[in-house]
């Protein structure tokens, strides 16, 4: 059983208990950090929603079907108050655990259900090679991203296209997508770029993002760039049985000219930053 299995498995053994990231990742075997990432490009949802989404669905179940006393079910399940309960359930549910109470039911609530057990097949990729790099500069166009709605990431290419050429100081011909700022709810920025050799005379809507020196994992993306989100969750099993580590920084698309932009094919790099 891999480590995204064990999570969930772990998950659903104690969807009614007051359990954290670090309580995950323990008992699946790595780091809070890899754990989160994997999960999300794995299932589409961030780890803390999905357990906080069970967790207050099981809740729900139980107001529902034993009426059970709200701030007893609150500190039971590890809110601290029933204000804090009351204001996770209704961003949770759009509806306070009060007013399911005295209805009834769970008619009009959104449930989150467990996910199935190997329900997405993680394809088989060829090792890493490594490459360590010294200090970096990319500027290109940046947008904030949840890690269940990326939909707009093709749209952000498309637009970055126009520039591409007639960037000022650009480093050699290859783009990158460069995701960064993760956060343990899946939110992520994702830069469309160019590394360049000085900021200067760069279009006003450029952000600007400097990689200090970093040893890479570089792993291969042969299909069609549709399926790139399995290709990083096939990249992030392979790391717990290999012996190295991730490092917690930005990850990297590296698009040559033999991929096709028009046809999405020709393959590109995904560079993972590892422990040195």
């Amino acid at each position: 059983m891999d480590f995204v299995q064990k999570a969930l498995w772990f998950i659903e053994g104690h969807s009614k208990e007051n359990i954290s990231l670090e309580d995950v990742a323990k008992n699946a075997g790595v780091s809070p950090f890899h754990l989160t990432r994997t999960f999300s490009l794995t299932m589409g949802v961030s780890l803390m929603r999905y357990l906080r989404g069970r967790r207050l669905s099981e809740a729900a179940k139980i107001l529902v079907e034993k009426g059970s006393n709200i701030l007893d079910l609150a500190l039971d399940i590890g809110y601290g108050s029933h204000e804090a309960f009351t204001r996770a359930f209704r961003d949770q549910f759009s509806i306070t655990p009060e007013q399911l109470k005295s209805q009834g039911h769970l008619g009009n609530v959104n449930l989150v259900e467990a996910i199935t057990l190997n329900a997405e097949p993680i394809p088989k990729i060829d090792p890493p090679r490594f490459e360590t790099i010294p200090p970096r500069l990319f500027a290109g166009t940046v947008q904030h991203y949840d890690c269940q709605m990326p939909a707009g990431i093709p749209n952000q290419w498309q637009s970055f296209g126009a520039y591409l050429g007639n960037i000022p100081s650009q480093v050699g011909d290859a783009a990158y997508g460069v995701c960064y700022n993760f956060d343990a709810e899946g939110n992520f920025d994702y830069m469309c770029g160019v590394e360049v050799s000085n900021s200067s005379g760069l279009p006003k809507e450029f952000q600007v993002l400097k990689i200090p020196t970093q040893k890479y994992a570089v792993f291969t993306h042969k299909g069609h760039i549709a399926g790139i989100r399995a290709t990083f969750a096939a990249a992030g099993k392979w790391f717990p049985d290999s012996g190295v580590k991730p490092f917690e920084g930005a990850n990297l698309e590296r698009y040559g000219k033999e991929f096709n932009p028009v046809t999405g094919m020709g393959g590109l790099e995904i560079w993972i930053p590892v422990e040195d």
